[in-house]
């Protein structure tokens, strides 16, 4: 097999975020979760729903395949029949989610995109994050400002959270998931030609790691060709992951 690129698995990890999702809509914000969620449609995941962004469900080659107004996607989000996968300038060991600003929100020394509808997300649908560069800048001990709720926030009301749920933080690095008994972030999966010390050392907190820690999943033939000759035959997804 060619060799895989790091780019590569991580297309990989994201597109398992929907495997056998049924008929929810994807929402992937960032260039490789859409190449992940593409691939998904196209191989194990047939009943994805996908959009455009704006009013029309698409096929993964981008042709129209229904209707979607904006009445009809807040029915799918605020019932649990969306997973959304975001991006986070911060997160934290419970899995909350900061892309509005840095340092005090009275006066931040950086102002990023705003809570937007990040809040909405993950406490009335799935959501996964996709972080392109793992750093003890963006897994922080505890975010600056809650955007996205985490586990330890949504057992606090639990009424308001009835569809919360974390599947998966994939990294350029890993793949993390919340199956910790106290709900806190769990190594999952290394990519290949990573450590667990390097994941160490670019972490914030301390995260929980097993024993024995299996690599990412390699790519079937077909997986791989789908990836290079179909969805991104440009190669855009090296743009975000470096070799």
């Amino acid at each position: 097999m060619t060799t895989v690129t790091r780019a590569e698995y991580c297309v990989i990890a994201c597109a398992e975020a929907w495997r056998d999702a049924g008929e929810i809509l994807a929402s992937p914000m960032g260039l490789i979760p859409s190449v992940g969620a593409r691939l998904a449609r196209r191989t194990f995941a047939p009943d994805l729903l996908l959009t455009d962004g704006e009013a029309m469900l698409v096929g993964p080659d981008g042709a129209v395949e229904g209707w979607l107004p904006y009445r009809h996607h807040l029915t799918l989000v605020t019932g649990g029949r969306r997973h959304v996968m975001m991006g986070a300038s911060q997160i934290d060991r419970f899995g909350n989610q900061n892309i509005s600003c840095i340092g005090d929100w009275a006066r931040p020394k950086r102002q990023l995109l705003g809570v937007r509808g990040a809040s909405v997300n993950t406490l009335n649908n799935p959501t996964s994050y996709w972080i392109p560069r793992h750093s003890r800048r963006v897994f922080v001990e505890r975010v600056d400002l809650v955007c996205g709720v985490g586990y330890d926030r949504a057992a606090r009301h639990p009424g308001t959270a009835r569809f919360h749920r974390i599947p998966r933080v994939v990294s350029d690095l890993g793949v993390f998931d919340f199956a910790t008994p106290d709900r806190s972030m769990r190594l999952a999966s290394l990519h290949p030609g990573v450590t667990v010390d390097q994941v160490g050392e670019a972490t914030g907190f301390e995260l929980t790691v097993p024993d024995e820690v299996p690599y990412t999943r390699e790519p079937t033939p077909r997986e791989l060709e789908l990836i290079r000759e179909v969805i991104d035959p440009g190669n855009t997804r090296a743009r975000e992951v470096g070799a």
